[in-house]
């Protein structure tokens, strides 16, 4: 999503980029997403939600996102739902579909199945598709399941490096969701996604609840939490009283194939921790200039620290900050 944010605003702006798609075919994860592009309501539940994020950057996203969704309804986006029902936050889910048509007849010169060498703006989408890299900084014991796009290797973070910049905060982080026990495709990303931690008695393979405090309301530490047990493999027991509101995702998961107990009067269910894209990357400024790397830039996943200690919206990051570098870049 960054890399065509970036691609159209530079174009808007006079410039003739070129947007080099490793993938074949546009919209990166963006397109296999709910697409929910929010923010928190108030700065201070951002930082109450992602204490040790950079300040900076999660003041840049805040203050911009409103009117980058208002731009992005400009290109001929369509909304599909023009609120987030989370009390929390606010913001607008668009048709991921159209959102990437959009934004490649923007962005003009979209170039499938092509990189460059010479980057300007790096719009990889982070490090999760690299088993190398994710084992080095997150999960050193057991592989994550991708869920994900297959082309975010960590392009970007290698480059810039070798360019002279530096890891941001958070590495060790990423957001994900606890996913069933069982192979899954693109098709499953958001239905299978078995988010009732809250209401069930989570415990690892070993039968031991291993949960550091209450579950958060994304569930993104769960996520993480598990990444770090046996196997990064947890029991999600359900009981009577929850069994009506999860039996759909708990029948999901059936179908996908995975294993479904029956525990002391509980449903019981394996699941895996799975990783949609990673919060640590590069360190950048709050124009988006890569940190100790003159000319080059970074949006969306490789810029890395925005959310780190919590959770906040990817996509809401990979809009601003493609919007900023872009800016920055042709000026």
């Amino acid at each position: 999503m960054a890399g065509l944010i970036a691609g159209a605003r530079a174009r808007e702006l006079g410039a003739s980029p070129v947007v080099y798609e490793k993938g074949t075919r546009p919209g990166g994860s963006m397109l296999l997403s709910s697409c929910v592009i929010w923010r928190y309501s108030d700065f201070e539940e951002f930082r109450r939600q992602c204490p040790t994020g950079d300040e900076r950057l999660q003041r840049l996203v805040w203050e911009r996102l409103d009117d980058a969704l208002d731009w992005l309804e400009s290109l001929g986006a369509r909304v599909t739902q023009p609120e987030t029902e989370n009390p929390l936050t606010t913001g607008r889910r668009f048709d991921p579909v159209r959102l990437t048509e959009a934004l490649v007849r923007a962005a003009g010169d979209v170039r499938v199945a092509e990189t460059t060498p010479e980057p300007q703006i790096l719009a990889t989408g982070g490090f999760q598709g690299s088993e190398e890299l994710v084992a080095e900084h997150i999960a050193p014991a057991a592989r994550l399941p991708l869920r994900a796009n297959p082309w975010s290797a960590g392009d970007g973070l290698k480059h810039g490096l070798e360019r002279g910049g530096s890891h941001s905060d958070g590495m060790d982080e990423f957001y994900g969701r606890n996913m069933p026990d069982a192979p899954f495709g693109e098709a499953d990303f958001v239905p299978a996604a078995q988010l009732y931690a809250a209401r069930a008695k989570v415990v690892n393979e070993r039968g031991e609840e291993f949960l550091s405090g209450p579950v958060d309301w994304s569930e993104t530490r769960v996520a993480q939490e598990t990444a770090r047990q046996p196997g990064a493999a947890a029991w999600y027991e359900a009981g009577t009283d929850v069994l009506d509101d999860v039996a759909d995702r708990i029948d999901y998961a059936r179908r996908l194939g995975a294993p479904v107990e029956q525990r002391d009067g509980r449903v019981a269910v394996r699941v895996r921790a799975s990783i949609t894209h990673t919060i640590g990357g590069l360190q950048i400024d709050d124009r988006a200039r890569v940190s100790g790397a003159d000319g080059l830039w970074a949006a969306g996943a490789d810029a890395g620290g925005i959310s780190a200690g919590g959770y906040a919206s990817g996509l809401a990051s990979a809009l601003v900050l493609g919007l900023t570098a872009a800016e920055d870049a042709v000026s």
